[in-house]
């Protein structure tokens, strides 16, 4: 900012406003959601409060840094060990914190909002105080180094800052790997949450075949209610992850289509694909979810591609690499067989999730874009490599996967993804002449892994579906 001031010192004058245009000219905003704030036990998330400040404080003093600003909800929620519902699919509080080297934590929230038991709950060093305090706070770390993320903050920090005479270090949100790389109660959390999301898109499936074979061809928005209903089944969801992508045929090949944001919802037709992308948030952990369902026969077209995307996927899911491997460098193998004869998909191929937190979790992803961070053991990715025909289908399959350490027989142990997604990939969509040995034998593997996890918490149409749905398939 000092730097375009400068520039534009003879030419023009730069004056900050004291309140936002866009809020005098948003009349019909909707009133803020102001949620009870949820503390999250110790064993709930495997780590407390003041040890994840202290390891925060260790990274501000390696960078020289007295203080760093974070903004980035999940970050906050994530180092005070509470949650809330105040952004829908998003189980954060609307809040603000400052974090200093002596690992006290400046809050700011209305101190009508903390909850009995918060201060036993965080441990000493935590200074809570109104938002409109912000600026003054900011305005006292005169002559400090404070580090501030301008990929997660806006300009508004940095200004006053500078104009109070702190000295800015650029450099990403302190929280963000801490956060990412996921300890053994949070990995534990996840795949309990996992399975039983899969338990409801079992159900769910399981539904839609026997409604589709009975003739019923519904439309998005019913199935898309259906998906939740029977998440809703689960008494620990507390909200969807995301607002629920359900899309018939052509619809599909809009990778963020909704069908609230149309006239009038899809609706399903014979001899076309059905995609639903869908997830929860759940209070151990938070799930996503993509199947791409065969409504009666899909054409050989669609079988070609949908092999072609699953080669992808199971590329990914195969994956060996070693530590200090960015996702940019696995990317292609997801796309490579897509690529072969000509075709691709534009959107990345993972982004990393949070536990009961971020569905869209960074900073580690999978993608083209040349992200310079490693995925490190404790990380959880998406895993959704797809492709899509404008105006006639749609394809997607994701799980969501756990980097994890694997000893090998040469000179270093390797990393890997453990498939964390419990839930069968439609077989009716497959190829199998398509596939190699290697990738059939991850096909077959994952469907019994899906089986003997799901199968004793299902019963009567839903575990006949299962088991058909998860019987190894083979070459002819």
């Amino acid at each position: 900012l000092k730097g375009t001031q400068a520039k534009l010192a003879d030419k023009v004058e730069l004056t900050a406003l004291s309140s936002n245009p866009i809020d005098q000219l948003w009349s019909d905003r909707p009133e803020p959601v102001v949620s009870d704030v949820r503390l999250m036990a110790t064993d709930a998330v495997g780590q407390s409060s003041t040890s994840k400040r202290a390891e925060i404080a260790r990274l501000l003093k390696i960078k020289g840094a007295d203080a760093a600003i974070l903004t980035e909800l999940d970050s906050i929620c994530w180092l005070l060990n509470i949650r809330g519902l105040d952004v829908s699919r998003l189980p954060v509080v609307l809040s603000n914190a400052i974090i200093h080297a002596d690992e006290s934590v400046d809050f700011f929230l209305d101190p009508a909002r903390i909850p009995a038991g918060f201060k036993a709950h965080v441990g000493n060093g935590i200074r809570v105080s109104h938002p409109s305090e912000l600026e003054s706070c900011l305005e006292s770390l005169a002559d400090k180094n404070v580090s501030v993320d301008s990929g997660t903050s806006n300009a508004w920090y940095t200004l006053v800052l500078q104009n109070a005479g702190a000295h800015i270090i650029e450099a990403a949100d302190p929280c963000l790997m801490p956060k990412a790389a996921k300890n053994e109660t949070e990995i534990a959390g996840m795949k309990a949450c996992h399975i039983r999301d899969g338990v409801a898109m079992a159900k769910f499936l399981s539904w839609i075949d026997a409604e589709v074979a009975q003739g019923n061809l519904h439309n998005e928005a019913v199935l898309a209610d259906k998906v939740q209903s029977f998440r809703e089944q689960d008494p620990t969801l507390m909200d969807l992850s995301f607002d629920t992508i359900s899309a018939a045929g052509g619809n599909a090949a809009m990778c963020h289509y909704n069908h609230e944001n149309q006239p009038e919802p899809g609706k399903l037709e014979l001899n076309t694909l059905y995609l639903v992308d869908s997830g929860g948030q759940y209070l151990d952990g938070t799930t996503d979810i993509t199947r791409t369902i065969a409504i009666g026969q899909p054409s050989d077209e669609m079988i070609q591609q949908f092999t072609l995307a699953l080669k992808g996927h199971i590329g990914i899911a195969r994956a060996r690499f070693p530590q200090g491997t960015r996702g940019c460098q696995l990317d292609i193998l997801a796309r490579q067989h897509l690529w072969a004869e000509g075709f691709d998909y534009d959107h990345g191929t993972g982004h990393g999730v949070g536990h009961f937190l971020s569905v869209h979790e960074g900073p580690q992803s999978i993608s083209k874009k040349l992200v310079d961070v490693p995925l490190v053991e404790g990380m959880v990715l998406s895993n959704e490599p797809g492709y899509y025909r404008a105006d006639e289908f749609g394809i997607r399959i994701e799980n969501l996967e756990l980097v994890v350490e694997l000893p090998t027989q040469g000179d270093f142990s390797v990393l890997t993804f453990e498939s964390l997604t419990r839930c069968p990939i439609d077989k009716r969509n497959i190829n199998v002449d398509l596939l190699t040995r290697p990738e059939l034998a991850w096909l077959n593997d994952y469907h019994q892994k899906v089986w003997h996890d799901l199968s004793p918490l299902v019963e009567g149409d839903t575990l006949e579906w299962l088991r058909q749905s998860t019987t190894p398939l083979a070459h002819a």
